[in-house]
């Protein structure tokens, strides 16, 4: 809005001069600033927290140091620099991203991730996590999930770090570390000052939530006690399912995963879940790895079949009766396991169109295509940052529910 000023000349007349024009008059080539808008949360009926379990793990040959894409797209035998007659790359999977093989650390990708898990009704994600340690990838993965993490807080959404302690013997074997315990402390002694004090880390009674894929290296109670010894705050520290008895008093409870059929998470949740203090249950869409076929050493050795979505609906349907308080949608993105929530080109959106319902979302307004566009658009205006600004505004509508002026917004750049 100009402002004017009025300035009288004594003896002659009154003058009224401009003095100063915004950022939107003509001759103006200042980008306009997105207005700032702190997050909202969805509104949903079902009180069970739902988490996502999360892969930052992937490398594209624009990301990595040598040029080269990372394993979790290529296994051994696989080449996504080879394009194929209907635009797709080669890659390690038996299905295939909506929006392409990606960068784990791309802020365009990781936008676009965590505004379809919002709008899905999902409260938060649970990062696969290798540690510290400068060993093999263990270090991209951890610059990854900071990427993460980052954009986690402006987004809305909580997260906890599931550690990986089966890596620890690789640290210690590169010399990185004198043992898997001192490695392990120094790993957590990170977590507690990095990740536990944030305010979007989930609590459950009060305590941080620590999960682990195992235990696989440290098996005793005893090495559990002397690794957390050093934390000033315990953790709520849950173990994989029939894992707790590796860890002692130290476990809170358990996580069911994905195993074979169903009746292993029947059984979880019938004849496990009343003895534990505190039962993760698990919801999945189907499992067929590409370990074999990519090269990548023998298949799991079974297979859970999709099952256009029934697959799915059983399991959420267990967890549903079963009452819990907690659920892990496994996984986001395990591509080469064929676990994956994220949309594809195979199953389009259907499968967090079902957690959309799960969750009990109030909003029957569909805006997963619009949050492609918004990642499409992000691509083809990279450079343009006047573009950039307003695909930014885009973003801070979205993560206030202020959908309809987000797409607003993107139906005006050209």
């Amino acid at each position: 809005m100009k402002r004017y000023i009025t300035s009288l000349v004594f003896g002659l007349m009154n003058i009224v001069m401009v003095a100063g024009c915004s950022s939107d008059d003509k001759g103006s080539d200042k980008p306009t600033e997105p207005e700032k808008t702190a997050p909202v949360a969805i509104e949903k009926t079902n009180s069970t927290k739902i988490y996502m379990h999360y892969m930052p793990w992937f490398e594209t040959n624009e990301s990595s140091a040598d040029k080269k894409w990372g394993y979790h797209w290529t296994m051994a035998n696989k080449n996504p620099n080879n394009v194929g007659a209907n635009g797709r790359r080669e890659i390690a999977s038996y299905y295939y991203p909506l929006i392409g093989p990606y960068h784990s650390g791309d802020k365009n990708v990781i936008e676009n991730h965590l505004l379809l898990m919002k709008y899905s009704g999902i409260d938060g994600i649970l990062i696969d996590w290798y540690g510290t340690y400068d060993v093999n990838d263990y270090r991209m993965v951890k610059e990854n999930t900071e990427q993460l993490i980052e954009m986690l807080d402006k987004v809305g959404l909580e997260y906890a770090i599931v550690y990986e302690d089966r890596f620890l013997t690789n640290v210690v074997n590169a010399g990185k570390a004198i043992s898997v315990t001192s490695a392990a402390k120094t790993d957590l002694a990170y977590v507690q000052n990095n990740y536990f004090t944030d305010a979007n880390y989930i609590k459950i009674n009060g305590k941080p939530l620590l999960m682990n894929f195992g235990p696989i290296v440290l098996q005793t109670a005893a090495e559990w006690t002397n690794v957390f010894g050093t934390l000033t705050t315990k953790p709520t520290f849950l173990t994989l399912w029939d894992h707790s008895a590796k860890a002692g008093d130290n476990a809170a409870g358990e996580y069911a995963w994905v195993y074979k059929d169903n009746t292993f998470l029947t059984n979880f949740y019938t004849n496990t879940k009343p003895k534990l203090g505190i039962a993760m249950g698990s919801a999945y869409p189907g499992f067929k790895d590409f370990y074999a076929a990519g090269g990548g050493g023998a298949a799991i050795g079974w297979t859970i079949e999709h099952n256009n979505g029934a697959t799915l609906d059983e399991t959420l349907t267990l967890a549903k009766n079963a009452n819990i308080n907690y659920l892990q949608l496994i996984t986001w993105n395990d591509f080469g396991e064929g676990t994956m929530f994220e949309p594809t080109v195979e199953f389009g959106y259907s499968y967090i169109e079902k957690i959309k319902a799960f969750a009990g979302v109030k909003s029957t307004e569909n805006v997963f295509t619009d949050i492609s566009k918004l990642y499409d658009l992000r691509v083809q205006k990279k450079g343009n940052v006047d573009a950039q600004k307003k695909l930014d505004q885009a973003f801070n509508y979205f993560v206030s529910m202020q959908s309809a002026k987000a797409k607003q917004i993107m139906s005006e750049i050209k």
